[in-house]
């Protein structure tokens, strides 16, 4: 699995979460602590959003993360990515 940076990770959610708004023919700023409803996702984005985050990341994500808190904010959805790929994860200490 490829290595990202937080950096990384939140400029490919916010490229992802623009091109769906795009694709639907909205247009708006996006705050990465903004709700993504209030940004103009609708339900089925979300569903696009979620297989777009599992395209770009290489990556499944559990059912048991697929909750609304995961998914609130580009934010939010960064910090669900940095874990399920590890980056989030304390370095193990060396005896």
């Amino acid at each position: 699995m490829p290595q990202f940076s937080r950096e990384q990770i939140r400029d490919e959610v916010t490229a992802l979460v623009g091109s769906i708004l795009t694709a639907s023919g909205r247009n708006a700023a996006i705050d990465p602590d903004a709700a993504l409803v209030d940004a103009g996702l609708a339900s089925v984005d979300m569903v696009n959003l979620m297989l777009g985050v599992e395209a770009s990341f290489d990556l499944m994500i559990p059912r048991e993360d697929l909750t609304p808190e995961n998914f609130r904010s580009v934010a939010s959805v960064e910090a669900m990515v940095a874990r399920l790929i590890g980056l989030d994860q304390p370095l193990s200490k060396v005896a």
